[in-house]
């Protein structure tokens, strides 16, 4: 394999660290991240290149921090970009693309992504057991990625989470720890158990990793749209790294020629019941004031204190973007409308997408005539509990078809 992945490096001071279960800088605590060496990237890609390798993910494997060949996760990836003409019209914009990551293997969530990406690594580094904080998604690909590959693995969630996530982890057999409390209580028990046990913490320790497979998304988005970047993209915010990492994948594609430079602006959208990143940038500060009791439906969103939410803020001002945030209801109405204008079933934190692009749309923060992309993350199986008082009832009749006929002469 060639070598393209570099170091590790502090985002605040810029010290190097050595490629290991690493993630605080020592110096200043701030967050590490895998760097790399572009000059031999740009050398080595091309589009032609990227589009002859494997229908995955791993076809943009000189961006991921491995030393070796990928082992996890072999086909995550290549969700469709759908021409959504049909929800552009409601929403009044010119043209409108859903990056459809419902569909993502296995565990129907972008999750699958960044854990493709951790596993391998942890496997490279001779771990033998893996483990996570998660609000139910990462958790599911976790214990099916582990389960795959031999790994040991330990999940540790919120008491309350949704069933359907649950069970999305037991599946696996797994052990599976429920944690009286919020996700960010979760978080800092992960905290001190990696630094007691040698575990492939994927969200702690192994974070940098992690973290980086999220930009597979966004050279995704890039190549499906022709190997252009979007005028607008939308994306839902937990603890702000998928946002900040879409970003990172437009940059080091314009850096290593991929794509033509232009203005671009990304969007960050969450829960108004949680939404710590998008009321700092409201306000225009930098403080993120951290939501102790967070209370929505968008469980997956629901993180109080956002490890990324500076550089998410960050990122969004840098672009010209804005950061919205909806009430439960209209994250319901988002669902809704995504399933009965394109067919596309998203959990929570996709409806929460859609009611915030619907918003900047109509705030004018995206223009009509404007490109845009909408990033959802989720299926809508693992959250259907929510639409239960939301949708119509359905007709039950005898077996006789004037009963039938009732039904049809009525809707007439």
């Amino acid at each position: 394999m060639k070598e393209f992945f570099d170091c590790l490096k502090c985002k605040e001071c810029g010290r190097s660290y050595p490629k290991e279960a690493l993630h605080v800088c020592e110096f200043d605590f701030g967050p590490l991240e895998a760097t790399y060496h572009y000059h031999k990237i740009k050398k080595y890609v091309s589009r032609q290149m990227i589009e002859s390798g494997p229908y995955s993910m791993w076809r943009y494997e000189p961006f991921l921090p491995l030393e070796e060949e990928p082992t996890v996760g072999l086909h995550t990836g290549m969700t469709p970009l759908l021409d959504a003409k049909r929800l552009a019209k409601i929403l009044g914009v010119k043209a409108l693309y859903i990056k459809n990551d419902t569909v993502n293997f296995p565990t129907l969530s972008f999750k699958d992504r960044v854990v493709s990406v951790a596993l391998s690594r942890a496997k490279e580094l001779h771990y033998e057991v893996v483990s996570c904080a998660s609000t139910g998604n990462l958790a599911n690909s976790l214990a099916a990625h582990a389960a795959a590959n031999g790994f040991k693995s330990y999940v540790l969630i919120p008491a309350d989470l949704e069933p359907a996530k649950v069970i999305g982890s037991l599946v696996y057999n797994t052990r599976v720890i429920g944690i009286k409390g919020s996700y960010d209580k979760v978080n800092r028990l992960c905290s001190e158990i990696a630094g007691k046990y040698r575990w492939a913490f994927v969200n702690v320790n192994f974070r940098p990793y992690y973290a980086e497979g999220s930009k597979t998304m966004g050279f995704e988005i890039l190549e499906q749209m022709g190997w252009k970047i979007p005028d607008h993209t939308v994306i839902c915010m937990a603890s702000g790294s998928l946002l900040t990492k879409i970003d990172k994948a437009y940059q080091e594609a314009i850096l290593c020629g991929l794509v033509e430079e232009k203005p671009y602006a990304i969007h960050g959208a969450q829960a108004s019941g949680c939404n710590p990143i998008t009321a700092a940038f409201k306000k225009g500060t930098d403080l993120i004031r951290p939501i102790a009791n967070p209370n929505t439906i968008a469980k997956s969103l629901a993180i109080g204190t956002p490890a990324d939410g500076y550089y998410a803020i960050q990122t969004i001002r840098r672009t010209g973007g804005y950061a919205e945030d909806v009430t439960d209801q209209e994250i319901i109405e988002g669902i809704k409308i995504l399933a009965e204008t394109e067919g596309v079933f998203a959990e929570t934190a996709g409806g929460v997408t859609v009611g915030c692009a619907k918003k900047l749309i109509q705030k004018g923060y995206i223009p009509q005539e404007s490109q845009v992309v909408l990033c959802i993350t989720g299926n809508g199986l693992k959250t259907a509990e929510v639409l239960k008082d939301h949708l119509n009832p359905i007709d039950v009749i005898d077996p006789y078809i004037q009963d039938f006929d009732k039904i049809v002469d009525f809707e007439k």
